[in-house]
């Protein structure tokens, strides 16, 4: 489904993704993992054109991304990320249908996808679909953000840390709808976080990076029994930290 092929990135002298090569499978979920700096959203971006890549290529269902014109592309690729992005001065509706309207979807069509959509993402249409962003919790903006992202119909979806400004209750609850959607929809996606116990529950594979390298990819028991390398390692370690310390104040009986 998507093939990266010795991706490279360079500002000036920085390499910021050097010589990547990925194959993601249809249906499957990659998650880009690794600290700031590592290479990961760049990546990401490139795959959907919102970057260039100094060298290398990007295929998806077999076709060079650098064949279509961007705004082509990110039509048929959904993009969901952190900020959200919503249009403020547009209501719920407007903002899922802004790829519809683009594409020439009449007035009904649009509000029958939108009102499906909601319904995906977990929201009653009737109480949502005309508010504005800045009437809608963290939680909701994230799941319209999602929902438009899905607007029309995209067989691949890159996520750049869609979660990661959340509570932990509300980011838990959003990872569980998604892993819902994605498999209700069969979506390939590519997920990026810096969160390694995310990328452990929701990533079919993981994909390591450090300074623009590729260090290791497997899936997430091959990780953890496996790492490659100390990087990797102190990766892993914060997960395990936190289970030993939520099982030793269950153990003490520490209220």
């Amino acid at each position: 489904m998507i093939e990266l092929r010795h991706l490279t990135k360079r500002y000036g002298e920085q390499v910021v993704v050097d010589d990547l090569s990925i194959q993601v499978d249809e249906g499957e979920l990659l998650v880009l993992l690794g600290s700031s700096g590592s290479g990961k959203t760049t990546t990401l971006k490139m795959i959907n054109r919102l970057v260039e890549p100094s060298a290398g290529s990007v295929l998806v269902g077999g076709s060079d991304v650098a064949e279509f014109a961007p705004y082509d592309l990110r039509r048929r690729i959904g993009y969901a990320f952190q900020q959200v992005g919503l249009f403020p001065h547009m209501t719920v509706a407007e903002n899922i249908a802004v790829t519809l309207t683009l594409l020439g979807w009449t007035e009904p069509e649009m509000r029958r996808r939108v009102d499906e959509l909601l319904e995906l993402v977990e929201l009653n249409a009737d109480d949502t679909r005309g508010r504005r962003p800045d009437q809608l919790s963290g939680g909701q903006q994230q799941r319209v953000g999602v929902a438009r992202a899905l607007a029309a119909s995209p067989r691949l979806m890159l996520l750049d840390e869609p979660f990661g400004a959340l509570d932990p209750l509300t980011r838990q609850r959003l990872q569980e709808s998604f892993v819902r959607i994605r498999r209700e929809l069969g979506l390939t996606a590519v997920f990026v976080t810096h969160d390694m116990v995310e990328a452990l529950v929701l990533g079919d594979r993981i994909a390591v990076m450090e300074t623009g390298r590729l260090v290791q990819i497997g899936t997430p028991g091959i990780l953890m029994r496996e790492p490659a390398d100390d990087y990797v390692r102190r990766l892993l370690d914060t997960p395990r930290r936190e289970a030993q310390l939520v099982e030793s104040l269950l153990g003490s009986g520490t209220s």
